[in-house]
């Protein structure tokens, strides 16, 4: 079979961020990305015709938030379910693709966060598409109501709703797949003062876990993008 080809568009939200291993494992499949910061000013494109998807990451601003970019990524959002464009949402991402879809995105009630490694169980949606890891790595305090007509595929404790899909390509997932070790080491760096917040793991808890889970979720990424990019 010849390698796909095509460009994702790929939006990140801080100068130091990358797609991690999404990135990686999406060129080792053919693909090329186009890496967008609209947080820095770099401009989102006006229709998606010249992509083949759509990945949106995760950043520490709200997607409740007024900024202007925050706007724009929601519309791109909205433009790439109707024009069913495979569409991928990562926390921040996730949570911009609810509100494209008209759910609501909040902090928990009890102002706990997940920050580490936290239990994930797969619906019977969920099951039916591929086997899910039994723990993945979260790093929020807001969480996605599940959009009207969207099905959830995965769910958490201190928050139930962690994964959904929307049609037959749009996926949001409130964990971060993406992340490698290096990442993750300087996120507990440069993030160290949000681990004494409720619910939040310490570092060290974070590379423990790390060591444990990160081979199944490595299985698990791999058999979701090739689910999600398939029709491509």
């Amino acid at each position: 079979m010849a390698a796909p080809s095509g460009t994702v568009l790929v939006v990140l939200h801080q100068a130091r961020s990358t797609p991690g291993r999404i990135g990686e494992r999406l060129q080792r499949r053919g693909y090329v990305l186009d890496v967008r910061r609209p947080s820095l000013d770099e401009p989102l494109p006006e229709t998606l015709d010249r992509h083949c998807g759509v990945v949106v990451f995760g950043g520490p601003m709200s997607a409740n938030d007024p900024n202007p970019f925050i706007k724009e990524e929601t519309l791109l959002l909205e433009r790439a379910l109707t024009d069913h464009v495979p569409a991928l949402g990562i926390c921040l991402g996730a949570q911009l693709m609810a509100r494209a879809l008209g759910a609501a995105v909040a902090t928990h009630a009890e102002g706990m966060c997940e920050i580490g490694y936290y239990p994930l169980r797969a619906t019977a949606a969920g099951e039916a598409l591929m086997p899910w890891p039994g723990h993945v790595y979260h790093w929020h305090s807001e969480g996605f109501e599940v959009p009207r007509g969207a099905e959830l595929l995965a769910t958490g404790e201190a928050f139930p709703n962690q994964a959904f899909r929307y049609g037959q390509n749009a996926y949001g997932l409130q964990f971060h797949p993406e992340v490698t070790r290096e990442m993750m080491a300087a996120w507990t760096v440069r993030g160290a003062h949000m681990l004494t917040r409720p619910g939040a793991q310490p570092a060290e808890a974070h590379l423990t876990g790390f060591s444990r889970h990160d081979e199944a979720v490595c299985r698990w990424l791999d058999a979701f993008l090739d689910t999600w990019l398939a029709p491509v």
